[in-house]
């Protein structure tokens, strides 16, 4: 954790949603950080950004809406704007999620990292967005995809997971990690505990493969296979199934039905016996 007395600069942040906005004050006084040392700005991230003269940020973690309409292509300044620009192509309209997600990367310094909360479709849906996952690929902009478990955030029961980004990175590759069974269940949601979280962040620090659970994939495999960044496509699922041994099953049924056979014979005997006594 950063916490408050590690923060040079200050927090910055924005929030189209009022009452949200307020709520984001009220957490930093009740945080104990000083009015002089945070800037919340209320307005729409996408098409009136603030901060244009703080940015650039070492820092970002952000939870934008997901899936949600925006300007898109409709708006013809968009295209030029130096925030969604180098990708050469604009989120859909219908689903502004990776908008958010290059406004992000234009908004972090050399040496930052950023993390997002995402919709998963963002991972592997194609037109627009694939394009778009093909520039933060070619370009070596993602450090990390993290799979989370179902059911962690309240108003949504999906799976989300998370995007890192990173402008300055030691190798040309992307960390997938599943931690999809990484929880506890906690009343009517499920809950990250602290051993959950530690061994993320190791898997996370470490940088290398783990069976069923991490695997760091060089960005030409992801090329390969359409930039497709969904971490099932590159972290193998455990098999918990139990082995069956088909010629032992086998023999099993032949002996339950033989036996079915004898019991039928002996049921058939006791009824013949009854009726023979009836008449």
């Amino acid at each position: 954790m950063l916490g408050p007395d590690k923060v040079r600069q200050g927090f910055f942040g924005q929030e189209i949603n009022l009452t949200t906005y307020n709520l984001c004050r009220i957490n930093m006084f009740l945080h104990d950080v000083n009015y002089e040392k945070f800037d919340i700005a209320h307005g729409d991230t996408l098409t009136d950004p603030a901060h244009w003269d703080d940015e650039p940020f070492e820092a970002i973690v952000s939870n934008p809406p997901y899936s949600i309409k925006w300007a898109g292509d409709a708006n013809p300044l968009l295209i030029n704007d130096p925030r969604f620009a180098p990708a050469g192509v604009l989120a859909p309209k219908s689903k502004a999620d990776l908008a958010f997600t290059m406004h992000i990367l234009s908004w972090l310094a050399t040496s930052g990292t950023a993390a997002i909360v995402e919709f998963p479709g963002v991972l592997y849906r194609g037109g627009a967005e694939q394009k778009i996952r093909q520039y933060l690929i070619d370009n070596n902009y993602v450090d990390a995809v993290i799979q989370l478990p179902p059911d962690l955030f309240f108003g949504t029961t999906i799976a989300t997971c998370i995007i890192v980004l990173k402008k300055s990175k030691h190798d040309n590759a992307t960390l997938f990690i599943d931690a999809s069974a990484e929880f506890v269940r906690s009343g009517n949601k499920n809950k990250l505990t602290d051993a959950n979280q530690q061994k993320v962040l190791g898997a996370y620090t470490a940088r290398q493969d783990v069976a069923h659970f991490a695997r760091l994939v060089d960005n030409g495999d992801i090329a390969a296979n359409g930039y497709n960044i969904a971490v099932s496509s590159y972290v193998e699922q455990e098999d918990t199934r139990k082995a069956v041994d088909i010629r032992a099953l086998n023999a099993d049924i032949a002996r339950i039905v033989a036996r079915q056979a004898e019991l039928r014979m002996q049921i058939d005997a006791i009824v013949a016996d009854l009726e023979g006594g009836e008449a």
